[in-house]
């Protein structure tokens, strides 16, 4: 006899950061994460060992002024987000969170974009992007929230 079928699965997050402090800031938030299948993405492979033993996809750093990597990297993700299936996308940023995000209501994912602290005066370009796609946006800066009409929950830092 098979296992029980009317167990429902864990809900899979993919979480999507660039390098550095939108890293840090989505390590900042993995206890949020409990209890969920997490899969992550960034272009760091060196912090795989961080998140160990979940599973980390790695695509290419790219912004506006790197059109081909750009390019490269929204393949990137596409193949990511087509291969995890997300129930939920959660981005610290950069580019790769946006393109992420998009792809992911493709699929019918919830979305949610966290703009990095970093941002305190307005809202990043890939937080700008999301706020048209995603289901959620959020500012770590209530100024900037309310300037913005985005979110404000608090900082992650």
């Amino acid at each position: 006899m098979s296992g029980n079928h009317n167990t429902p699965r864990r809900p899979r997050i993919l979480a999507v950061a660039s390098g550095g402090g939108h890293w840090v800031q989505m390590m900042r938030l993995r206890p949020a994460f409990e209890g969920a299948d997490v899969h992550y993405a960034t272009v760091d492979a060196s912090a795989a060992v961080m998140v160990v033993p979940a599973p980390v996809y790695i695509y290419p750093d790219a912004n506006k002024d790197t059109k081909l990597k750009l390019v490269l990297a929204a393949a990137r993700m596409f193949w990511i987000v087509l291969s995890v299936r997300p129930d939920v996308v959660i981005s610290t940023g950069a580019s790769g969170g946006f393109l992420a995000i998009r792809f992911a209501k493709l699929f019918g994912a919830r979305t949610m974009f966290i703009d990095s602290i970093a941002n305190a005066r307005e809202l990043s370009v890939s937080a700008r992007l999301a706020k048209g796609v995603a289901d959620r946006v959020l500012s770590q800066w209530s100024g900037v929230a309310q300037a913005t009409g985005t979110e404000f929950a608090g900082a992650v830092l």
